[in-house]
């Protein structure tokens, strides 16, 4: 528990409460928080009475609410607020959890614009509470890969970062994800987009300059399902980052392009689909993260990596369990947590720049 000033006591978990169950609450944040030594989940809020009972049987200990208010009207009692509700709740759940006195991990995207989250971030600095983003794909077992692989010099000089989420969803699902409505924040390129430029700007720093193309493809869509971004660094490297619900053929999740190697790699982290199959990290003889030979990637010269040219590269393990890990630590010990308001900030700023481009069809120039 904390105490006045929502410091969390020395002794016992840190107990969580969780601002939503739908997708993001049920299938991220809850098993992570359960598998996370030292947290515990105590409370979620849901107002569908079927996500309350599916929370009950998936964490039979946890205690249900039907409202954020009744989550925080327990402040007292809790160390930790997640913030997995829609994107427009966000700032305002957020807010009203800073001003609780409790730390505060909320999903990406953190806020609508960069002031948005700026003004969080120094909200959290006055009271002297942890403000966090969940950018979980840091973690993703690629991205781990291409970091290494950067950080040991395996590719020279990179010149060229070639990123994608794509998928071939060509019948829109609706809800408040594909609205039209500004005011929901949907659309991929806040969605998908946010894990991109985050990725980006963790690898090659920041953005100069923004070039971005965005359609709505499919019939009846409402928000963009088909984005393009091509971002200059200030270290001179170059990103290219698609977002897609329409694309019937797949390219690769990362193309990397440097002075004396390039690196490909296809397919996806596996540890979503895992949480989705009802698996979590601990669960006895599941190597949490793992993927087989058959998804490594190639790095090479001179040849064409996919068609078996270079050489298989050993995928890194995913560890989406060390973002909670790092929460729990930064709890406990202070320092910065793991993913913090300013870094999500840089990154709303390019998904601005980003829009106006787009809507402008010109480069926008970063200040």
């Amino acid at each position: 528990m904390s105490d006045s000033t929502g410091t969390p006591a020395p002794d016992g978990p840190l107990r969580v409460g969780l601002l939503g169950y739908g997708l993001a609450g049920s299938v991220f944040h809850a098993p992570l928080i359960a598998a996370t030594d030292g947290l515990v989940l105590d409370t979620v809020s849901t107002s569908a009475p079927e996500r309350q009972a599916q929370a009950r049987a998936e964490h039979p200990r946890v205690r249900t609410v039907g409202t954020a208010e009744e989550v925080l009207a327990r402040a007292a009692e809790l160390d930790l607020i997640v913030v997995a509700t829609p994107n427009k709740t966000h700032v305002p759940l957020a807010t009203a959890a800073l001003e609780a006195g409790l730390p505060v991990v909320v999903d990406k995207p953190l806020a609508a614009t960069a002031a948005e989250a700026e003004k969080l971030a120094t909200l959290a600095e006055d009271r002297g509470l942890l403000l966090s983003v969940f950018q979980n794909r840091r973690w993703d077992n690629d991205f781990r890969t291409v970091r290494k692989l950067i950080e040991d010099g395996a590719l020279g000089e990179v010149r060229r970062f070639e990123s994608r989420f794509e998928r071939w969803r060509p019948v829109p699902k609706g809800g408040w994800r594909e609205s039209g409505d500004p005011a929901e924040i949907g659309g991929l390129l806040y969605d998908l987009g946010s894990h991109l430029v985050d990725q980006a700007l963790t690898l090659f720093g920041p953005v100069v300059s923004v070039y971005a193309e965005s359609d709505v493809r499919r019939p009846g869509a409402e928000a963009d399902d088909d984005t393009f971004l091509a971002l200059t660094h200030a270290s001179g490297v170059r990103s290219h980052l698609w977002v897609s619900a329409t694309a019937p053929v797949l390219g690769p999740r990362f193309r990397v392009l440097g002075s004396t190697a390039g690196y490909v790699k296809h397919g996806l982290d596996p540890q979503e689909a895992a949480l989705r199959e009802g698996l979590r990290p601990g669960d006895e003889g599941v190597e949490w993260g793992a993927e087989p030979k058959t998804g490594w990637g190639r790095l090479g010269a001179g040849a064409t990596p996919r068609n078996g040219g270079g050489e298989a590269v050993p995928t890194l393990p995913g560890d989406y369990p060390a973002y909670y890990a790092a929460i729990a630590r930064a709890l406990r010990e202070g320092g910065a947590p793991p993913v913090t308001a300013m870094e999500a900030g840089a990154t709303l700023r390019v998904l601005e720049a980003a829009r106006l481009s787009a809507a402008e069809g010109r480069a926008v120039r970063m200040g």
